[in-house]
């Protein structure tokens, strides 16, 4: 038994054995890290998907479908703004990219923060708290989230798209960096959320003896 023990302390040694005593010392800290880590991973995962479903949309007539829906005022040239606002036509022909563009970039992100949602409960908050209600909260925060970073990309996203695929020509190339751009700008608008939320959602219960 003795020796048992003492083949699991010898496993737990260098970078591991370093990362457990940081961890007792300073849990929250931590604990950030582990997160800060497994959004950047999901970041990723949504850089990778976004082109992917983007070009399966690009392929149907919801290209040329608008989807502009929940209007909150005027822009500075008076025209509507819209908290979602995809219009008809390609981005490269001078267009909103449709409902083609705006179920692209909401599946992605859908099945990113799913698989969020069960890596951060699990790893990082190792929470044992009820999982349906977690998860129902986590989906009202989903929710406005998505909104409120809809909203704020009307104010950065055609400028971001002009400069890359007008002002510098870039052609698809402006495209995509665009893409990689409005992307990880809405990643980290979610990233500031949803830590201190996931602090209330996936509490620790302790176990009953």
């Amino acid at each position: 038994m003795d020796m048992e023990k003492a083949k699991e302390k010898k496993a737990v040694s260098g970078p591991l054995r370093f990362w457990t005593r940081y961890k007792e010392k300073h849990p929250n800290i931590a604990q950030f890290l582990v997160f800060f880590l497994l959004s950047n991973g999901v970041t990723a995962l949504q850089l990778v998907l976004m082109p992917v479903f983007k070009s399966i949309f690009a392929q149907t007539s919801l290209v040329s479908t608008s989807f502009q829906v929940l209007q909150l005022g005027q822009n500075l040239d008076g025209t509507a703004y819209y908290v979602f606002d995809y219009a008809a036509g390609a981005l490269s022909a001078g267009g909103g990219g449709g409902l083609a563009y705006f179920l692209a970039v909401q599946i992605t992100i859908a099945i990113a923060q799913i698989i969020n949602f069960f890596a951060q409960r699990s790893i990082t908050f190792k929470s044992n708290s009820n999982i349906w209600k977690a998860a129902f909260w986590y989906f009202i925060a989903y929710i406005i989230i998505t909104i409120g970073a809809a909203a704020a990309q009307g104010f950065y996203k055609a400028p971001i798209y002009n400069l890359f695929m007008n002002t510098w020509e870039l052609g698809s190339l402006g495209e995509t960096t665009a893409d990689v751009i409005t992307m990880t700008i809405n990643s980290a608008i979610a990233f500031w959320v949803f830590f201190p939320i996931f602090k209330i959602i996936f509490k620790e219960k302790p176990e009953k003896e």
